[in-house]
């Protein structure tokens, strides 16, 4: 979706990554989570606590402002990507968030 964000609007601000959970750390897996992909992927530490202070579930898709303030939480195992509609939706409020 980042390439496909890029692609309408070169001047985008929307940026997109993944942040793996304090005690999933597996190198061998965030390294595959790396290379199979082509946003960051990052991992939370306890000196930030990223999880615990946005109160995350699993695959969640967090969405910031234009300040970086949370405003609003998109679950991707209860909105699946692979149907067209939920895929469009969560694009839809990437955009709203950034103000596009």
């Amino acid at each position: 979706m980042q390439k496909e964000l890029e692609t309408e609007n070169p001047s985008t601000i929307i940026r997109l990554a993944g942040i793996n959970q304090i005690g999933s750390e597996d190198p061998a897996a965030n390294q595959l989570n790396c290379d199979l992909r082509d946003i960051p992927w990052l991992q939370d530490i306890l000196a930030e606590n990223v999880w615990v202070d946005w109160q995350v579930t699993y695959r969640d898709v967090i969405i910031l402002d234009v300040e970086n303030k949370v405003v609003d939480v998109y679950n991707l195992s209860t909105y699946n990507l692979a149907n067209a509609a939920n895929y469009a939706e969560l694009k839809s409020r990437l955009k709203a968030a950034a103000g596009e």
